[in-house]
């Protein structure tokens, strides 16, 4: 029973977080068809990224993966995301209805994810490592998949958002056959005095400074990618050579993050999370300078540095939620582990929206050497807490 629901858990993370990125992939397809200001395409992306901070406090704050059976929660949010992911294909491109559609499957996103992160630990305790960097690695799977998708559809990006919603409805009915594992556990309510002791508790405050910087590339890594490299790739070859190459190419840099992801978990058990972190961020940190400074060199190379960006850069999220549960009191660790992905996924919504709008006045290499920033924050903090762990 075990095998089958966390099986069947996965699947059904891939096949719903495939709407995360479902317009991001076929932005370029969008644009041939309609002008769409800088801004609006950022919305169009940084829109999910503020619908899900929204709907993970909502959930939270009414405490609704405990009224409602978790996986039924799931089934109905991924359905009704896989709806209004729909909305693209009738709403004007770009227009306010296709931006507030991309907030609405944000927020039920919300009722996705974190869910089924519950639903898997509840299956586990010895191994709970793996079960958490599994449902990352779906996440991140399933973020990728809308770039190999977009292949499919070729000029056609309704396809592609056909498919995801399609996808998205999958996971509604592979959730039908999950249950409910015997560790599963009532989720506290969220309680406001996690703001103040996530200031006042140095080590949960750096393990948050730590998780900041993480964010501050991850997302934008994953929406902009694929415009960076076409961009790249088309002062080689042709622009309808560059653009195919670049979404297969974003595809295998953010599907390396989720073998990334497992192979952490068990890394982290004999090192330590920290260092874990450590080395995540010292990679991707230098990973984004050398995207900077290779941007328009051999097609091989930039390829290269984007794929080990992906495979870095995502590995060390898990660590940091897994740290502020080790610092907080049991009582608090959930509301603090929620504040700490409000905080975060509100830092995205600024660097995801900020990227092309920057980039389109100064150019993809400043603003992929601006994303190194956040690892390097990040770094520091990990260090000194570190080091708080040495004393």
């Amino acid at each position: 029973m075990k095998t089958l629901s966390v099986s069947l858990l996965a699947a059904a993370c891939v096949a719903a977080l495939s709407l995360w990125f479902s317009s991001a992939a076929v932005l370029p397809e969008m644009l041939a068809e309609a002008s769409i200001t800088p801004t609006r395409q950022a919305f169009l992306t940084s829109g999910v990224q503020i619908g899900f901070v929204v709907g993970a406090l909502g959930f939270a704050v009414l405490g609704l993966p405990d009224r409602i059976h978790p996986a039924r929660l799931f089934a109905a949010c991924a359905a009704t995301a896989a709806l209004v992911n729909a909305a693209l294909l009738v709403t004007p491109i770009g227009g306010n209805a296709a931006i507030a559609a991309r907030v609405v499957t944000g927020a039920l996103l919300a009722g996705v994810y974190p869910v089924g992160m519950k639903i898997a630990v509840g299956w586990g305790t010895r191994d709970r490592g793996f079960l958490v960097g599994l449902l990352v690695g779906a996440l991140t799977l399933g973020s990728a998949s809308p770039h190999l998708i977009a292949l499919s559809g070729g000029a056609n990006w309704r396809v592609t958002v056909s498919i995801t919603s399609l996808a998205g409805l999958s996971a509604a009915f592979l959730m039908l056959g999950v249950q409910l594992g015997p560790y599963h556990a009532q989720a506290a309510r969220f309680d406001i005095r996690a703001v103040t002791r996530a200031w006042t508790d140095r080590r949960i405050r750096l393990a948050y400074a730590g998780y900041l910087g993480h964010m501050w590339e991850l997302y934008a890594v994953w929406s902009w990618a694929g415009a960076a490299m076409a961009a790249s790739f088309a002062l080689r070859m042709a622009p309808e050579d560059a653009l195919p190459l670049a979404r297969i190419a974003t595809f295998c840099a953010v599907a390396a993050g989720g073998i990334a992801c497992i192979a952490a978990r068990w890394i982290a058990d004999r090192i330590g999370k920290a260092q874990v972190a450590i080395l995540a961020l010292a990679v991707s940190g230098t990973c984004a300078l050398a995207a900077a400074l290779t941007f328009g060199g051999p097609v091989w190379i930039v390829v290269a540095v984007f794929v080990l960006w992906g495979f870095s850069v995502i590995p060390d999220s898990a660590q940091f939620s897994a740290l502020v549960a080790d610092f907080a009191p049991p009582e608090q660790a959930g509301s603090l582990m929620t504040l700490q992905t409000a905080l975060g996924f509100a830092l995205t919504f600024v660097t995801v929206q900020a990227t092309p709008v920057i980039a389109a006045s100064t150019g993809w290499p400043p603003v992929l050497a601006l994303l190194a920033l956040g690892p390097a924050f990040g770094l520091v903090a990990m260090i000194r807490l570190h080091h708080m762990g040495r004393r």
